[in-house]
């Protein structure tokens, strides 16, 4: 009891910081980043909390609802212990080189150690211009706001790495895009912001200190074992390797695509980030794209794990001064890692659609297998999320079958590569109903289908009315759960609602 009684604030005693910061980016080099703070808004307003992470985070949900907190959330209002900064990074947007980008319209607070002892970084989206804002105005629009917060967090129940979303806040303010549109700002949570391109940046100025400073500072924020390496350097891309062909497997088993993976945008830690023109696919096919910029497909379904190795070769190139003795020692010891992202990829890959497919062991001809269905899909018009929630029933019945079946165009061929899934799903000893259990955790009944993103959003954003948005949130936070109220979204989209493209909203 003594115990408890010391933990609760005394009467008189001042109130702990809304935010317990303790930052480690800040102390890098002032020519990491830009000391910036959010610039105030007129009449903010909150439009969503997210109390579950809140709470994650050791932040009090009550207090961050309260005024001073949503001054806060909103950019108003500098709380106690944070070191406004704007980031400084560079990148290949769509393969071309852009020397200079940065945060231009985000500011990252500081840094809270979460309930697991994980250090988690507090930004600020939306929250005016900066030094790198290039002409932009800095602010976010609220329709693009709520569609990272909704698709993040879907992300995140899905099991996916994701960065995630703590609040919306209105700002009282119209922002410009091809029309005038409600102004908001994003709390986004991350493991780190720290980008491929943030390394592009220095190694582009020939600033070799500062790629090993900002190698040093991730290895022992986010890699700490590889410290006491042989060749932590070497160790460091292995691991980034390793990381992001896990994740672009993961999103390629939901069908989702990120939309632009630029340098700018793919994180060094394995995290989703920077959620524009992204979607998930419906009717199946590789060379589905749905970014309205993307015009040449550089970023479609089927493309990801190429660019993520691109991506990878452009980090490898800025540490190449400490990846070997001699420019040839460091250039092969680069290329084995950036070689070794394939089998990587496919292996994690392989994985993935193995469980989707109920198969626990290893067998030869599995890769086939799986690259027929994906012919099948792709010549039969099959939503691919339906596809696999329904091959997860197959054993309810014949009935199941049926079901299958009347997602493909062509159903032939769908029976022929269904009598060869029969056939190897008898090589396993898995009992039947274990192996609808282990699939149906793994292929969910819920997505963020684009059409009921669009059709939220719309709401909120031209008639301000959140109940779609808040639905929506609720079916998303348990995707593998049916649930017979909310049937109606696991159904793709009827012609007239199909979302041909998707927009960055900057």
């Amino acid at each position: 009891m003594n115990d408890l009684l010391n933990t609760l604030p005394r009467p008189g005693a001042p109130a702990p910081p809304l935010f317990p910061f303790d930052n480690s980016y800040a102390r890098l080099p002032d020519r990491f980043f830009v000391r910036q703070a959010p610039i105030p808004v007129p009449a903010p307003k909150l439009v969503r909390l997210n109390e579950n992470l809140a709470r994650q985070l050791g932040l009090d949900p009550d207090r961050l609802a309260a005024p001073d907190g949503v001054e806060t959330l909103v950019g108003n209002r500098v709380p106690e212990g944070a070191e406004p900064l704007a980031m400084a990074y560079a990148g290949h947007q769509f393969g071309n080189w852009v020397p200079r980008l940065g945060d231009g319209r985000a500011i990252l607070l500081g840094e809270v150690i979460d309930r697991d002892g994980v250090r988690r970084d507090v930004q600020l989206k939306g929250a005016g211009r900066t030094p790198f804002s290039r002409g932009g105005d800095g602010r976010a629009a609220l329709g693009p706001v709520l569609r990272e917060y909704i698709v993040s967090e879907a992300m995140a129940a899905l099991g996916i790495p994701t960065t995630r979303s703590l609040a919306v806040v209105t700002t009282g303010q119209q922002i410009m895009r091809d029309e005038p549109l409600p102004g908001a700002v994003l709390t986004r949570i991350a493991r780190s912001h720290v980008r491929i391109g943030t390394f592009e940046y220095f190694a582009n100025q020939g600033d070799g200190e500062a790629v090993r400073s900002l190698a040093d500072y991730v290895i022992a924020r986010h890699f700490p074992d590889l410290a006491k390496a042989e060749r932590p350097y070497r160790a460091f891309l292995d691991a980034v390797v390793d990381r992001t062909a896990e994740l672009v497997a993961s999103w390629m088993s939901v069908g989702f695509i990120h939309g632009v993976m630029n340098t700018d945008n793919m994180s060094v830690v394995g995290e989703t980030i920077d959620y524009g023109p992204c979607a998930f696919v419906d009717t199946f096919h590789p060379s589905t794209v749905f970014s309205s910029i993307d015009r040449g497909g550089r970023y479609a379904y089927a493309n990801q794990p190429r660019i993520a190795q691109w991506n990878l070769v452009r980090l490898a190139g800025t540490l190449l001064h400490l990846l070997g003795e001699s420019e040839d020692a460091a250039i092969a010891s680069a290329q084995e890692a950036i070689d070794a992202f394939r089998i990587r990829f496919e292996t994690a890959s392989l994985f993935q659609f193995r469980g989707k497919l109920g198969l626990r062991e290893a067998l030869d001809g599995d890769p086939e297998l799986v690259q027929e269905l994906f012919a099948c899909m792709a010549n039969g018009k099959a939503d691919f999320t339906l596809t696999f929630r329904r091959l997860s029933d197959w054993v309810e019945g014949s009935n199941a079958n049926n079901r299958v079946r009347e997602l493909f165009d062509d159903a032939a061929s769908f029976d022929g590569w269904a009598m060869k899934w029969r056939q190897r799903l008898a090589r396993e000893r898995t009992p039947p109903q274990d192996r609808q259990i282990a699939m149906r955790a793994v292929n969910p009944a819920y997505i963020p289908r684009n059409h009921r993103v669009e059709a939220a959003l719309a709401a909120a954003q031209t008639h301000s009315d959140l109940s779609l948005v808040d639905e929506l949130l609720a079916v998303l936070s348990r995707p593998y759960d049916e649930r017979p109220e909310f049937a109606h979204y696991a159904d793709p989209p009827a012609p007239h609602e199909i979302v041909h493209a998707t927009f960055c909203g900057t």
